[in-house]
């Protein structure tokens, strides 16, 4: 028998078939969608801080009442019907990506609490075997302090969990997911 052994198997090259224009998904609220209107432009960043220039970000998140466009969301709210809730964009040479969305309301959290506006993020790239999921969440939101997620992540790293505001820009925020690295973005197990 010979044990020779063979490359890993990652979600590249062929999951950039499925970015084409067609199939990407940057404009999550249309004109009549309820909200704060959110540019939300994501970069990713290697373990040495180069851009990703073939990742793919999917983001979920709930509308600006803060109900999920879902069957399983149960709650008595109106589902938005100008607003998706879901995007999906791969990277350009500079590994950023943009979003055209609302500023999610808050939605219930364990135990009768309510969590902090957040969009629900994965991230797919070359060398990853499965999905990273994350969160992401607007810096300054006095609701962050009380978030039972966000609690639960060490203080010294939420930070790497927090959209900064663009200066100059309305609505215009960043977030940057560092895929390894002293920076590297909070990434949940789930």
């Amino acid at each position: 028998m010979d044990l020779t052994p063979i490359p890993s198997q990652t979600v590249g090259p062929y999951f950039q078939i499925g970015m084409t224009d067609h199939h990407s998904i940057g404009k999550m609220a249309g004109p009549m969608a309820k909200g704060e209107r959110v540019k939300l432009t994501v970069t990713v960043l290697d373990i040495e801080g180069k851009p990703v220039d073939d990742a793919m970000i999917e983001i979920w998140q709930a509308n600006a009442d803060g109900k999920y466009n879902h069957p399983d969301d149960k709650q008595d709210k109106p589902i938005d019907p100008a607003f998706r809730g879901f995007g999906r964009q791969g990277t350009n040479e500079n590994g950023v990506c943009t979003f055209q969305t609302i500023r999610p309301g808050r939605v219930p959290g364990p135990d009768g609490t309510l969590q902090a506006p957040h969009l629900e993020v994965s991230v797919f790239a070359r060398g990853l075997l499965m999905r990273l999921p994350t969160r992401i969440y607007f810096a300054g939101d006095p609701a962050n302090d009380e978030d039972p997620i966000l609690a639960l992540v060490p203080k010294d790293r939420r930070g790497t969990l927090m959209a900064q505001p663009v200066r100059g820009e309305s609505g215009g925020w960043r977030f940057t997911v560092n895929l390894g690295g002293d920076q590297e973005t909070v990434f949940f197990d789930v």
